[in-house]
């Protein structure tokens, strides 16, 4: 059974790459084992060129499936070299190149590592019981030609020495190079996973935030539009209840309907010039600020609903992003006011500057749209609150009317000095 197995219908077709390497063991075995041969290696004693073709073939056919079944393939060659060894095939190099890169491919591929430690550990000690013995039976019955076996240290004893210290250099090396490409592989993978997840977060996060502008551009839009158009059509109301009684009083109406038109091109203007910049800044900068809201709350006394205006504690310096989110949640308030209170409602707006924070209320008089839901203008409140870092409370007061209230958190302001005029109110502009 393979260890490394994507696919049934692919297991038995090995890779190019291995069958290339396979054919070239093959050819550079059958020559060594000629030239073995020729130089007349193990002395009469080799086996003959029909064997080492045999073994050749052996040796290294199993290689080509050396991913597919990393395990058999060791489990073969190793027995093939050992055979090799025994019969006394004249190839001295072939086969260890063989036996390395079976033992290899166990470190590198198999994924159950207690099997692969298993099987390198068994490969590797069948390896030394077979030295041993090799050894053994040379000492038993000597070679009157090979290394002298007298002395304390003898040459005998210098060669098995080398051959121990050779083979476990050997093993060693496969084993550790092994384990160093299945490391490498399943760093490889890890990093292709990701790559693979930061690309799919690249992508949610591109998608939210075109999501995230095209909610900005629609709460500019309706901040925009809802507050002038509303403006219009009240204006235009008055213009057309007056036409044929007062007819100067509907001109100023209708000069009116034209202020109000030529503001609503003018913001329009200043948030398509800010989406047109690269970096999504207004070319002019942003010209809403709480300084303005006393200019809001005198257009929105001027178009059929009284409003006062009030600044509690001492004015400090606000983030841009705070005061433009300020101005817009008071403009929508006004204009929902407008809207939706009925032909006597009044409105106040009320700015609170505390040690911790600022504070903006805005409260108007008169009925409630029933049913009650939220609008696009609530949620739109709500969420210029929240890009602030603050809370937006909304709903209707207990004795009539309806209240927006958001507060947004600040660094704690330094205790200011005592005063009298803690508060400094500017009533209806009519």
């Amino acid at each position: 059974m393979s260890d490394a197995l994507p696919s049934p219908a692919t297991r038995w077709i090995p890779p190019r790459g291995d069958v290339l390497l396979a054919a070239g063991l093959l050819l550079s075995g059958i020559l060594s084992s000629w030239l073995g041969l020729v130089a007349g290696f193990y002395q009469g004693e080799a086996a003959g060129l029909g064997t080492a073709l045999v073994y050749s073939v052996a040796l290294s056919a199993p290689l080509a499936f050396r991913r597919r079944f990393p395990t058999l393939c060791l489990v073969i060659v190793a027995a093939v070299f050992y055979a090799g060894g025994s019969l006394r095939v004249s190839d001295l190099y072939v086969g260890q190149i063989a036996l390395f890169i079976a033992f290899y491919g166990v470190g590198a591929w198999v994924l159950d590592r207690r099997r692969a430690v298993v099987i390198r550990a068994l490969v590797t000690v069948g390896m030394f019981v077979w030295l041993l013995a090799t050894l053994y039976l040379d000492t038993a019955d000597p070679d009157p030609d090979g290394p002298s076996m007298a002395g304390a240290f003898s040459p005998f004893a210098a060669y098995a020495l080398i051959q121990i210290l050779v083979n476990m250099a050997f093993f060693a090396g496969a084993w550790y190079m092994g384990d160093r490409a299945y490391a490498s592989a399943l760093q490889r993978g890890a990093l292709e996973e990701r790559t693979a997840e930061l690309e799919r977060e690249r992508e949610v996060t591109a998608a939210q935030a075109v999501a995230l502008d095209r909610v900005r551009i629609a709460r500019e839009l309706h901040d925009v539009v809802a507050h002038h158009v509303s403006a219009m059509g009240v204006q235009a109301g008055a213009a057309r209840a007056v036409i044929e009684k007062d007819p100067d009083a509907a001109r100023t109406a209708l000069a009116g309907v034209e202020t109000s038109a030529r503001s609503a091109l003018h913001e329009l203007r200043q948030l398509l010039e800010t989406l047109r910049t690269p970096d999504g800044g207004s070319t002019e900068g942003s010209t809403l600020s709480v300084e303005d809201l006393h200019d809001l709350v005198a257009y929105a006394d001027e178009n059929g609903l009284p409003t006062t205006y009030a600044v509690i504690g001492d004015p400090r310096p606000l983030p841009d992003v705070v005061q433009v989110n300020l101005y817009r949640i008071a403009q929508e308030a006004l204009t929902n006011a407008r809207r939706h209170a009925g032909p006597d409602a009044r409105a106040d707006v009320r700015l609170r500057f505390e040690r911790d924070g600022v504070e903006l209320e805005i409260t108007n008089t008169g009925r409630v749209a029933t049913p009650m839901r939220p609008g696009l203008g609530l949620v739109g409140m709500r969420e210029r609150a929240a890009a602030s870092g603050g809370t937006l409370e909304a709903g209707p007061r207990v004795r009539g009317g309806f209240r927006v209230r958001v507060h947004v958190p600040l660094p704690a302001a330094p205790p200011a000095a005592p005063r009298d005029d803690a508060a400094v109110t500017t009533g209806a502009v009519r």
